[in-house]
């Protein structure tokens, strides 16, 4: 990140990303259907501190591991009885973005679930697969790259820890499956579909791969 994109990251006045967290605290506090609860109605804020650097975690429910975005989805359709949001969407990005910036500064921590071991070696298998027409992997670019050029942008070594993000790019918000789905199109492969198991063990990987980094969400990327 140049200096001008750290301060505006730093800077909650000039963050473009703040936006999507004013709009996730008001859907937190506003009932989501005729049963009259809200996000609030259950939990506080400051109960969301650690949440998001803990994510993906395992689901009892559901018997595998979720994204934050799912977890939100769920208790949504379990306790508002409400159609889940779509990936992307205005509304889920917000609620996340919001959530997430309640762990801000916060070191990234993966669950110790010995339920998660078989997900996360998926999640490295594929970080470190070949695929696309241009035959590279994750690890290829992010790993053995990771600060040189690729063109005339600078290789980062893809650490998940400013998602939701807000890049210069796309000029708004959005999730880290986003991203994956932007490189793998960048190598000419068939992305994996939003919420997928195969993101979510990626996920995993990635967060491994950030354990200790300070949450930033919400990031600003170029």
């Amino acid at each position: 990140m140049a200096a001008s994109t750290q301060a505006m990251q730093k800077d909650d006045t000039l963050n473009p990303g703040m936006l999507w967290v004013k709009d996730g605290e008001t859907l937190w506090q506003t009932p989501a259907s005729q049963s009259q609860k809200s996000c609030a109605s259950c939990h506080t804020p400051s109960s969301m501190k650690g949440v998001a650097a803990r994510y993906p975690a395992f689901d009892d429910q559901l018997l595998r591991p979720v994204t934050l975005s799912q977890r939100i989805n769920q208790c949504r359709q379990k306790h508002q009885q409400v159609e889940p949001l779509r990936f992307e969407s205005q509304d889920l990005l917000s609620l996340e973005s919001y959530v997430a910036h309640q762990s801000r500064g916060m070191p990234v921590a993966p669950p110790d679930d010995t339920r998660l071991d078989s997900y996360r070696q998926q999640g490295q298998q594929r970080y470190t697969q070949r695929m696309g027409q241009l035959n590279l992997s994750c690890a290829q670019c992010h790993d053995s790259n990771a600060g040189g050029r690729l063109g005339s942008s600078q290789i980062p070594q893809a650490h998940p820890t400013g998602y939701p993000v807000y890049r210069l790019e796309w000029q708004a918000l959005g999730s880290l499956q986003r991203r994956l789905r932007n490189c793998m199109t960048g190598v000419r492969a068939e992305p994996f579909a939003y919420g997928s198991q195969a993101f979510v063990e990626l996920e995993l990987h990635l967060a491994v791969r950030a354990k200790g980094m300070p949450v930033e969400a919400p990031g600003v990327r170029p």
